[in-house]
């Protein structure tokens, strides 16, 4: 899924590295960062939408990177709490 999304080999391995990884730009790291606050339980919004988000995107975008990171989580959730797999589809 990351290749077809056009992230690099480096941004792939270093994901769980990303704030100190080379591979990511700022903007990058920042919402990173917000998804990882907004992933957490109880999610910590305290500084989700600080300054350094919005050095990089509008509000307007800012609302669409919280709306894609909440539906994602509700995904993974909801799919956790049934017991629901993967199908396999994407490979």
């Amino acid at each position: 899924m990351g290749r077809r999304a056009n992230l690099t080999q480096d941004q792939i391995l270093d994901v769980l590295q990303y704030e100190t990884s080379g591979a990511y730009s700022p903007a990058e790291r920042a919402v990173l960062r917000m998804a990882e606050k907004m992933t957490l339980t109880p999610a910590a919004t305290e500084n989700v939408f600080h300054q350094e988000l919005r050095a990089h995107f509008t509000d307007r975008q800012i609302v669409e990177l919280a709306a894609t990171i909440a539906w994602e989580n509700y995904r993974a959730r909801f799919n956790h709490a049934l017991g629901i797999e993967s199908a396999g589809f994407a490979g």
